[in-house]
């Protein structure tokens, strides 16, 4: 497998709606479910599955040619990493979220985001603290911790069942198809094709949730 592609893949439902997308595109995966294993020898390339705030890392160094990764994560991480195709299944949104009916400045903000959070609140002309947490963030509203929070949206249950509510709509995402720019050079007759290849399922599918019916 030494000329083999690696990619990365984030563990959970992504990782299985990447597979889909990757073999509906032409790769041969065969990934055992159910195991303790985080690197598969997988037919056409090695499958690393890790938590996919750490794939940016392991592409742009290297570790991976390619892996599957949010766009929120992405713009996170301050990667640079090419990313040449938007593959249109995990999608959510990015949103600053409040008590319903909350007003007031905001004096804090929780984030499992401060960079972006970071970067919003001086785009809107705020110095509001930003607090990092992981977790349940909606946790930093509900006990006073913040007065806000951003954080990730996919069908706002969540919200609604704490009497919490989107203020406003940060950004929007979906998975991405993110390539080693020295990789893409080194194994361009693999990459290429398959990058060529991904374009086309995507263009292909007209349903928000075309690749396995999991969409959020």
């Amino acid at each position: 497998m030494a000329d083999g592609l690696i990619l990365a893949l984030p563990k959970g439902r992504v990782m299985q709606d990447g597979l889909a997308v990757l073999r509906r595109a032409g790769l041969d995966l065969d990934v055992v479910g159910g195991t303790r294993a985080l690197r598969h020898e997988a037919g056409d390339a090695v499958v690393i599955e890790m938590r996919n705030r750490d794939i940016p890392t392991y592409v742009e160094l290297g570790v991976a040619d390619a892996g599957v990764v949010g766009k929120d994560i992405l713009l996170e991480s301050g990667s640079r990493l090419f990313a040449p195709v938007d593959l249109r299944f995990a999608e959510c949104r990015l949103s600053l979220i409040r008590r319903r009916g909350a007003e007031g400045e905001l004096r804090r903000v929780a984030s499992k985001y401060p960079s972006l959070a970071t970067r919003y609140l001086r785009k809107v002309g705020s110095s509001t603290d930003v607090i990092r947490l992981a977790g349940n963030v909606e946790l930093a509203c509900l006990t006073g911790l913040a007065d806000a929070v951003i954080d990730i949206v996919e069908t706002g249950g969540t919200l609604a069942a704490n009497d919490l509510e989107e203020v406003d709509v940060i950004l929007r995402s979906t998975a991405r198809f993110v390539v080693n720019r020295a990789a893409l050079k080194l194994k361009t007759d693999r990459l290429r094709p398959l990058i060529a290849a991904l374009k086309r399922v995507v263009a292909e599918g007209s349903d928000p949730a075309w690749i396995g019916g999991s969409g959020g």
